[in-house]
C-alpha cells in the first residue's frame, strides 16, 4: 500500500497533470477514441512484465521490458524509454525500444527540454499530442520534427529509488494520437512501472541478502578449517584469510569458498 500512497501523490493514479501542457492533449474525436481501449492486450502486457520481475537479473532487464509494455498497452505508442537522473546528474536513459525513442532522448539533453525533463523535474505528466503546431517544447520539437518520424510526445514521472527520479517517455508517430483517455491508459502504464520497480529493488535486496549470507557461511566455514589444522584462534584464522584475499587480490569470500572446495576436494580423494 505504501507503493500507492506515494504514486497518488504524485498524480499518476489521481490524473493529475500540468495545467500549462493539458490543452495540447488532443480532445476531438480520432482513429483511436471511435474503438475501445484494448484492455485485454494492457493486461496481457502487465502480467508478461509481473512474471519478468521475479525472473530478472538485472534492473536493465526491467527497464526494457518497462518499455515493451508501455508501446503493448498503449494504443497509438510506437516508441518509448525509460530515464533516471540524479541530483546534480545528467539524465540517463536506462532503455528504448528502438534508436528513435533514444535518439529523442538525447535530443532533449541537448535543447534542455521536452517531457521527459518536465516530468522528472516537476513531478507532472506532461504531453504534448501534436508538436507539428504550436509546441510546448520549441527546441526540441524543432529537432525532433526533422530527424524523426515522432509527431506526439507524453512523459510521465515514475519512482526508481529514493536517490533517482524517473521518467516514462511515449512517443507517437501520428498527430493527435495521445487522447486524454490514451493519457490515462499511460499513466496505469507508469504507475505499474513504480510498482515494479520497487518489486525490483526488493528482489534484488533479497538477493543480495541471500547472497552476504551465503558468503558468511563460506567464511565460517574456512575459518573452521584453518583453525582446526593449524591450531589457532578465530581472529587469527580471520587475518590468514584477509591476508590471502590481499595477496591474490581476490574478493575473501571467494578466498575461503576455495579453500572450502580444496578441503572437500582432498577428502573425496582420500576416501577414495
Amino acid at each position: 500500500m505504501a507503493y500507492f500512497s506515494r504514486l497518488k501523490q504524485t498524480g499518476l493514479l489521481t490524473g493529475g497533470g500540468s495545467r500549462e501542457h493539458e490543452h495540447r492533449i488532443a480532445a476531438g474525436p480520432t482513429a483511436v477514441t471511435d474503438q475501445p481501449l484494448p484492455l485485454d492486450e494492457g493486461v496481457k502486457a502487465f502480467h508478461a512484465l509481473a512474471e519478468l520481475i521475479y525472473q530478472a537479473d538485472s534492473y536493465a532487464e526491467v527497464y526494457d521490458a518497462i518499455c515493451r509494455t508501455a508501446v503493448d498497452a498503449v494504443p497509438g505508442c510506437d516508441h518509448a524509454c525509460v530515464t533516471t537522473m540524479r541530483a546534480g546528474e545528467a539524465s540517463v536513459c536506462e532503455a528504448a525500444t528502438d534508436g528513435i525513442a533514444r535518439r529523442i532522448d538525447e535530443l532533449e539533453r541537448e535543447t534542455g527540454e521536452g517531457p521527459c525533463l518536465d516530468a522528472i523535474l516537476a513531478q507532472n505528466f506532461e504531453c504534448d499530442a501534436d508538436i507539428t503546431e504550436d509546441s510546448a517544447w520549441p527546441r526540441l520539437a524543432e529537432r525532433v520534427l526533422a530527424e524523426t518520424p515522432v509527431r506526439g510526445m507524453a512523459g510521465y514521472r515514475i519512482f526508481v529509488g529514493d536517490r533517482k527520479a524517473g521518467a516514462l517517455n511515449l512517443f507517437s508517430d501520428t498527430p493527435g494520437t495521445f487522447t486524454r483517455e490514451v493519457g490515462n491508459m499511460g499513466a496505469i502504464v507508469a504507475s505499474f512501472a513504480s510498482v515494479a520497480l520497487a518489486a525490483a529493488a526488493e528482489h534484488e535486496g533479497a538477493r543480495g541478502l541471500r547472497d552476504a549470507l551465503a558468503s558468511n557461511r563460506e567464511i565460517g566455514k574456512a575459518m573452521g578449517l584453518l583453525m582446526a589444522t593449524h591450531g589457532i584462534s578465530d581472529d587469527d584464522a580471520f587475518r590468514m584469510l584477509r591476508d590471502a584475499s590481499s595477496t591474490m587480490n581476490t574478493r575473501l569470500a571467494d578466498v575461503a569458498r576455495r579453500l572450502v572446495e580444496q578441503h572437500n576436494a582432498d577428502v573425496h580423494a582420500n576416501a577414495g
